[in-house]
């Protein structure tokens, strides 16, 4: 029962960061690119790299949409057909 538990704990943490991951990803990425471009242009605006980051995240939570609801809804299911399991 027990190990039924923390299995189910590691598994809802690795669903977060699975789902988390392209979000993140996309804004290192443009946050490193933003900065780049500000170094070689010596433009030191801190407001400058809110909203290209705001955009790309946007876009990647958009198109990423589905796969994320499949994937919610895959380990919510598994989560509800285990629930008898753990009233014993």
């Amino acid at each position: 029962m027990e190990a039924k538990l923390i299995s189910l704990g590691i598994e809802t943490f690795k669903i977060a960061l699975l789902l988390a991951l392209p979000g993140l990803l996309v804004g290192m990425l443009i946050g490193l690119a933003v900065s780049i471009f500000q170094a070689t242009t010596q433009i030191n605006e801190m407001t400058l790299s809110f909203i290209p980051k705001i955009v790309g995240v946007a876009i990647v939570i958009i198109l990423t949409m589905p796969w994320m609801l499949n994937t919610m809804i895959d380990f919510s299911t598994e989560i509800f057909n285990m629930m008898p399991s753990f009233v014993e």
